[in-house]
């Protein structure tokens, strides 16, 4: 609490967000655990579409932190509705976890990069609210969605009890998110913080480039969502890359390779210089950032080229 830069970084993302505070910590994953860990109370149920994060990605650390499950809902590009979250909540009956919190993946990384519409959003949390749940946004690449679309990060965060952004994706400081929302929502994020060992020591050095990146770094995200478009229409001409154009919204890449598997085409890539990530014996990803300009991307394409053409 009494790090200049740490302080700073914390206002200017609360602002940035419209909550009244936030708070600093090392990663994305410890966001997400400590506003489950503050919403919800062991055995208690989290819905969230059957693609995100915590269910793949975080180790099955909501079963270990805070001593909830999870209800995944069956929506579209990592995009749930309004009628889904109705349809999952459970009955008082004392049989049944007790449905507590939604949680909404912005934008969704197994969806591709696809953005959450804000209509969308209103109605699902609106629907939250009528039913008594708490809301929760997963918001790693917000402000991709952001600069995508144009609706301020405020707008898309207004009706969410807490809500992150990572500052070390498209944003490019090295190291840390926030995560933000009421006076009393951050006061308990605290405690969980403190336990999870998420307090740093010096860690102004590392939040001035988190001060850094919101000041300097937020509308070049332009570029990343450009790069990842420019790259997903040259790619899908051939025949071994099956990718629905309409999902490339922002700066990911998910398609379907035929011919060749996913390992294959991701050791012929990086023989080259070039990191794909395999997401199945037939599935891949691409992220473009900061450190990828249009250069870069011309050279991807070529390797494609030249290794797509042998098959």
């Amino acid at each position: 609490l009494e790090d200049p830069s740490v302080n700073k970084l914390n206002e200017m993302t609360a602002d940035l967000l419209g909550k009244e505070e936030a708070i600093y910590l090392p990663s994305g994953l410890m966001a997400n655990q400590i506003s489950f860990a503050v919403h919800c109370r062991s055995g208690d149920e989290i819905m969230m579409d059957r693609t995100a994060h915590p269910i793949h990605y975080e180790g099955g650390a909501v079963a270990v932190i805070s001593g909830a499950s999870i209800k995944p809902l069956n929506g579209i590009n990592g995009v749930f509705n309004a009628e889904q979250l109705v349809n999952a909540v459970r009955t008082k009956d004392y049989h049944d976890p007790q449905s507590r919190l939604v949680s909404v993946e912005q934008t969704s990384n197994l969806g591709g990069g696809v953005v959450w519409p804000l209509e969308t959003i209103k109605e699902v949390c609106h629907t939250a609210k009528e039913l008594g749940l708490y809301t929760h946004m997963d918001g790693a690449r917000l402000l991709n969605a952001v600069i995508a679309t144009g609706i301020s990060a405020a707008e898309y965060a207004s009706t969410f009890d807490s809500v992150w952004i990572d500052l070390s994706k498209g944003l490019g400081a090295p190291v840390g998110s926030v995560l933000a929302g009421s006076s009393q929502f951050i006061n308990k994020a605290r405690y969980w913080k403190q336990r999870l060992g998420g307090a740093m020591r010096q860690a102004g050095i590392i939040a001035a480039g988190g001060i850094y990146a919101l000041e300097n770094n937020i509308e070049r995200l332009k570029d990343d969502n450009d790069n990842a478009r420019y790259l997903a229409e040259a790619i899908e001409k051939y025949p071994q890359i099956e990718l629905d154009l309409s999902t490339v919204q922002t700066n990911i890449i998910i398609f379907q390779t035929k011919g060749i598997t996913a390992n294959e085409l991701y050791k012929r890539m990086l023989e080259k210089g070039v990191r794909l990530t395999p997401m199945g014996e037939n599935l891949m990803r691409a992220v473009t950032h900061l450190d990828v300009n249009r250069k870069d991307i011309e050279y991807v394409i070529q390797v494609f080229d030249d290794i797509l053409g042998e098959y």
